[in-house]
């Protein structure tokens, strides 16, 4: 009998493929540490997006995956590199101008524009602590000030002293000639100003464990690299970080897929071993440009999730993480129903297919029973020929359609209603464009009129998608396509819409009959 082990070791899906690398590592021997440690990075640049939510979310799925396949305990640790200088000023935080006067300074040294925490720095990990509890994920948090100041780096800093000489000749290699004549790997914080430099060193001293450089004004400073004095540039600070925590595991965006070699360099120069990596495509903007946490471009999580409700993020964050996609308004609906169809197939599955079911991996393989009787999609067509202004509105066309459903019963649909109206309301209705139809389509519309008055069927989907089917066929629609267009485009103001049959077994045979007459009337723009 096959085991669910077993099914995993051989499953395709992504995250058991990354867990099964992982797992390669202690075929000989079993870690050290005692642990596997997944990682996560942060920069705390900015308001934290979506992109570092599905950096958490996906590295958790690959985790969920190794915990079936070995039983080595593992740890997710979520890092911030909130000791890096503020190199600008973010567009979407207030109080810019006093921001800029905290420009180069460790983010977690820059007071918070929102006056709620120590600082900035502070502000946006506790951001990021909020969003990552509220999805429940099982992650202890770690702050490069803290670990810095705390000396729990010193070890490390000691040796980027003593093997100095082999990190640069890795960073050189990798630099402009002009940039190389004043690279340093070290980047002291000034004593009196507080700012973040990047100067070069004018003495490395390995056994004293100190730099000595001139800042910008031209005085000349010596400091011990440890006790939170000094942090290393981003490239090398990757590559000790992974060494001084033995890190197992992480994740990172295709923009640092090129630095790879340089952060497994400097890890072992370092005498680490490299974690291994996986590489994902960049989230995009509506305008298909990066997601950029100082430009806030993209969804937020908090806008995904006034729109849609979790599961449906985890789900867009399942989908191909090695193919760039769009991260805006319009992929919602997609992701909710596409989450639901898996959700309802997952009962009917064997085990190798429910491994390979995205539900399995969003909800760590104990995924729920979907209620959603009426898709998202439908939902928002509905709001936009009823007229409803709440849930309840909503829920007396529902019940019709399933007199059994109730939102106590389905608070999955429920939920979902109430995200259909917020979501019509700010991003459907702008955007409405009404047409009047053609003499051919005219034609055709008061024939579905009329077959429809002729109708004996009750709220038969099918049956009604068959009727609307015939009309096109019968006026002589070619693709068919067509037909379904026009009606989208002349009764709902939009382009795609809803499988037809099902819209009138929802709305209503009776208010579909009316929602023609105002179409072929004009009275619906």
């Amino acid at each position: 009998m096959t085991t669910l082990r077993d099914a995993a070791m051989n499953s395709k899906a992504w995250p058991f493929e990354e867990a099964r690398r992982v797992l390669k590592r202690y075929e000989k021997k079993a870690p050290e540490k005692g642990h596997v440690l997944f990682e996560t990075g942060y920069g705390p640049s900015g308001l934290p997006h979506i992109g570092t939510f599905g950096e958490v979310q996906r590295t958790t799925m690959i985790r969920r995956a190794f915990e079936i396949i070995s039983d080595i305990p593992t740890r997710l640790l979520c890092f911030s590199d909130d000791m890096d200088g503020m190199r600008k000023v973010p567009e979407n935080v207030p109080d810019g101008d006093m921001l800029r006067e905290h420009l180069q300074r460790p983010l977690t040294a820059v007071p918070d524009p929102f006056g709620e925490y120590p600082s900035f720095g502070d502000h946006n990990n506790a951001m990021l602590r909020r969003f990552l509890d509220t999805f429940g994920f099982d992650y202890e948090f770690a702050s490069a000030t803290e670990y810095y100041k705390a000396g729990k780096f010193d070890h490390m800093l000691q040796m980027c002293c003593e093997r100095y000489d082999a990190i640069m000749e890795i960073m050189l290699a990798s630099l402009r000639e002009e940039r190389q004549q004043t690279y340093s790997c070290f980047l002291p914080i000034h004593p009196e100003t507080g700012r973040v430099l990047y100067v070069p060193m004018k003495n490395v001293d390995a056994r004293e464990g100190t730099i000595t450089f001139d800042d910008e004004t031209g005085r000349e400073w010596t400091l011990p690299v440890t006790g939170g004095n000094v942090k290393l540039q981003w490239k090398p600070d990757f590559g000790m970080r992974w060494a001084a925590l033995d890190v197992d595991f992480e994740m990172y965006g295709k923009d640092h897929s090129t630095n790879t070699p340089i952060y497994d360099g400097i890890c072992r120069v370092l005498g680490g071993r490299a974690p291994e990596h996986f590489t994902y495509e960049l989230f995009l903007d509506e305008n298909g440009q990066k997601i950029s946490k100082s430009k806030g471009n993209g969804l937020t999580i908090d806008e995904w999730l006034t729109y849609a409700a979790t599961e449906s993020l985890g789900y867009y964050m399942y989908q191909k993480p090695k193919t760039a996609k769009r991260m805006y308004f319009d992929v919602i609906p997609k992701a909710v129903d596409e989450y639901h169809q898996q959700l309802k197939a997952y009962p009917t599955q064997d085990a190798a297919a429910q491994l390979a079911n995205p539900v399995w991996h969003i909800h760590g393989g104990n995924p729920p029973e979907s209620h959603m009787v009426v898709p998202f999609a439908m939902l928002l067509n509905l709001a936009s020929v009823a007229g409803a202004k709440d849930k309840a509105g909503l829920w007396g066309f529902i019940q019709r359609y399933a007199p059994e459903a109730s939102a106590e019963a389905n608070p999955d649909l429920d939920a979902a209603a109430g995200y259909a109206l917020s979501y019509f309301r700010d991003f459907v209705a702008p955007t409405r464009v009404f047409r009047a139809p053609t003499e051919v389509e005219r034609a055709a519309m008061q024939d579905l009129a009329a077959r429809l008055g002729d109708w004996q069927g009750g709220l038969d989907a099918e049956a009604l998608q068959s009727l609307v089917f015939a009309v096109g066929k019968d006026h002589g629609f070619e693709p068919l396509r067509d037909w379904f267009t026009a009606l989208y485009e002349v009764l709902l103001g939009a382009s795609q819409g809803p499988r037809f049959g099902g819209f009138i077994a929802l709305y209503g045979v009776e208010e579909t009959i009316a929602l023609i007459g105002r179409g072929l009337a004009g009275e619906l723009g």
